[in-house]
């Protein structure tokens, strides 16, 4: 596409040719290729200014720039410096515009939510498939089509930055998929990955403690979760969430609703339907998937129908059991997610019940210690250990949250920092018929220590000490 053709209908300033032709757009250096634009925009921790010299010698034919400054190096008189108002914003219009605007091909699902988007996710697509439709399924555990896994180079993220997600919707559209469904996490929408992909649905889960820290207040957190209410063209919100009713308030929007016992205007009974999903939470988000795909104009009776066909994605509560024991991998990583894993299973299971956990590091301290509680309120045993420290110290973190434990509860309460022998203790220490909880990292396949990731599976680590504790016995 012609540089003229994709800056006409934006607001910029530009000094040198658009006469040129662009194939691409990256605020990457290490990304961009012959006739790319390099968008140099300032990030958290990296100035994209510093790699402009880098971007050039790759190929750049456009530098763009979203701030009053100079560019500290000499610019050959064939490169266009182009300033516009947001670099991101201008990275998201133009990665639609080189992909050819696939979003507009198919019907686009977004969902959001504190807990239980991967979930949402995943069910819609499963329900989707069952009803002969080709789906696409894109969010923290990676990218299915037709609810088989493809291994494409993406960033690990819940939502794609719009240079990954734009060329990823087209490959979906090449490949037949009528239905996209994706995660849209609060970061995704306040950067504003998702701000040329039109939406079709936006669905409200759920709004929790988490990423205060990371938007600057939960002000922000909230603001960035009520954008989806503009974009969408219709929503679907949880009935028993104030905090996403008063999110979607005033959005005139065709809205349908779901709760525990209702969907779309119907009560539900456990007569309308069957699952064979565990924990009560899952109710609800089978509903939320029912309800999403009946604002579509699928048959709801036919849905309910089809949830008995159900299953949980990778990491959420995955089941590990040998020799009367069962061990459950779960992704909750929030104190609503931790309270509402743990309550279900409480309900579900007469035995002991031993977690598991412990919080990221360079993450928000305030969930630490409600964490804590959490977990020794609902637990007959509970092991501390390490998730991600990044660049925390993991005794620091653990402090914080032993911080949310009264000393009622602290003597059920140990510390193992290395989160191998936490694993491996909970197993050995369970007797017949007790239940364990490994929570926090769910599918992740990593440990993030510092810069360095290193291979680690709670599920891998779990079915290994299951197995030893068999062999030991016999």
């Amino acid at each position: 596409m012609l540089l003229s053709e994709i800056l006409k209908d934006w607001p910029c300033t530009v000094s040198g040719s658009i006469g040129m032709s662009v194939c691409g757009i990256t605020e990457r250096s290490n990304k961009v290729g012959e006739g790319y634009i390099f968008v140099a925009r300032r990030g958290a921790r990296h100035d994209g200014l510093l790699h402009v010299q880098e971007a050039i010698e790759s190929g750049a034919v456009a530098i763009v720039i979203d701030r009053n400054t100079s560019i500290n190096i000499a610019i050959p008189h064939n490169i266009t410096i182009i300033t516009v108002p947001d670099g991101r914003k201008f990275i998201s219009y133009v990665s639609a515009k080189l992909a050819g605007d696939p979003a507009e091909s198919m019907t686009i699902i977004a969902v959001t939510g504190t807990n239980g988007k991967t979930t949402v996710t995943h069910f819609i697509g499963q329900l989707l498939k069952m009803s002969g439709k080709q789906a696409a399924v894109i969010g923290t555990t990676g990218i299915f089509l037709n609810g088989r896994k493809r291994t494409l180079e993406v960033p690990e993220m819940t939502t794609l930055p719009a240079e990954f997600l734009h060329p990823l919707l087209k490959e979906c559209l090449e490949a037949g998929m009528e239905y996209v469904v994706m995660e849209a996490s609060s970061l995704g929408l306040s950067t504003y990955r998702l701000d040329h992909c039109r939406i079709d649905v936006g669905v409200f889960l759920n709004i929790g403690v988490d990423h205060y820290e990371e938007h600057g207040s939960k002000e922000a957190y909230l603001s960035a979760k009520k954008r989806l209410a503009a974009m969408a063209n219709k929503l679907v919100v949880n009935l028993d969430d104030e905090q996403c009713l008063s999110l979607v308030n005033n959005a005139n929007r065709p809205t349908n609703y779901f709760s525990e016992t209702m969907m779309s205007g119907l009560k539900v009974s456990d007569g309308h339907y069957s699952h064979a999903l565990t924990g009560c939470h899952n109710r609800m988000n089978a509903l939320a998937a029912v309800t999403t795909l009946n604002s579509l104009g699928f048959d709801r009776t036919e849905l309910l129908s089809l949830c008995q066909k159900l299953h949980l994605p990778e990491g959420r509560l995955q089941r590990v059991e040998d020799s009367g024991l069962t061990v459950f991998v779960d992704y909750a990583h929030t104190p609503d997610a931790l309270h509402t894993v743990l309550s279900s299973l409480r309900k579900e299971h007469n035995g002991g019940l031993i977690t598991v956990f412990g919080c990221g590091g360079d993450r928000d301290h305030g969930k630490r210690p409600l964490m804590g509680e959490v977990a020794a309120n609902f637990s007959s045993q509970v092991i501390i250990t390490s998730d991600n420290p990044r660049n925390e110290n993991p005794l620091q973190i653990i402090d914080e949250v032993l911080s949310g434990i009264d000393s009622k509860n602290s003597k059920s309460v140990t510390v193992v920092p290395d989160r191998r022998a936490a694993i491996r203790k909970a197993v050995f220490d369970a007797k017949d018929g007790d239940v364990i909880l490994i929570a926090g990292k769910g599918h992740e396949k990593t440990q993030q220590v510092g810069q360095l990731f290193f291979p680690f599976s709670d599920y891998s680590i779990a079915k290994e000490a299951l197995q030893d504790k068999k062999s030991k016995i016999n």
